[in-house]
């Protein structure tokens, strides 16, 4: 999911938390000390990038996607729907 916040565009990881949770309508309210460890995880295995935000005088980290990012979030985007799509053949089945 912050694979796919972050497709929109380079963001600080505040605006990542704040995305998540107006995309998904309040579903995702996600602390502080639950999304930085994860957006670290994701640049360490190269899926973001990280960069000082210039000119500012809060110091703010800004996270986009790599190349590597873009792949694997289509790849997890296509593994999503056969997942939700097997899911929703089975509840329809049990009315």
């Amino acid at each position: 999911m912050l694979l796919a916040v972050l497709a929109s565009g380079p963001a600080h990881g505040y605006a990542v938390i704040t995305d998540l949770h107006q995309r998904s309508g309040g579903a995702f309210d996600l602390p502080e000390g639950t999304v930085y460890p994860a957006l670290h995880r994701l640049e360490r295995a190269g899926l973001l990038t990280s960069s000082w935000e210039p000119g500012t005088t809060r110091r703010r980290r800004v996270y986009a996607l790599t190349a590597k990012g873009h792949r694997s979030l289509a790849a997890e985007r296509k593994q999503w729907k056969v997942f939700a799509g097997g899911v929703n053949l089975v509840l329809a089945g049990a009315s």
